[in-house]
């Protein structure tokens, strides 16, 4: 399972892939992964070749700081559980990374 940071690295990886003719399906997630998560990236390993996991908490979604600041982040356990289903790709980047200016 690979960690990727940067949305360029991403976009290197999967542009590869898609000219391999792979099949990649996304499962989008705010982390602190559950059962429920785990049964979407069961059906996501069914239905493609390479299987991706964002984990993205936006800062968007929370109307309060303190609610956003209270969320929790599980990186290093839902790595752990994502690892054991042999995800090929965690796409972790923060806000900087993934949102533009404006957003």
């Amino acid at each position: 399972m690979l960690i990727i940071e940067s949305v360029l690295l991403l976009r290197q990886h999967i542009r590869r892939l898609r000219q391999e003719g792979k099949r990649i399906a996304l499962v989008p997630t705010m982390g602190n992964l559950h059962d429920g998560h785990m049964k979407l990236v069961d059906e996501a390993k069914a239905s493609a070749d390479v299987v991706v996991v964002s984990i993205f908490v936006n800062p968007m979604q929370f109307d309060r700081v303190d609610d956003l600041a209270r969320y929790p982040r599980t990186l290093q356990d839902d790595c752990e559980k994502l690892n054991k289903r042999h995800v090929d790709f965690v796409f972790g980047a923060d806000a900087g990374g993934s949102v533009p200016p404006g957003y």
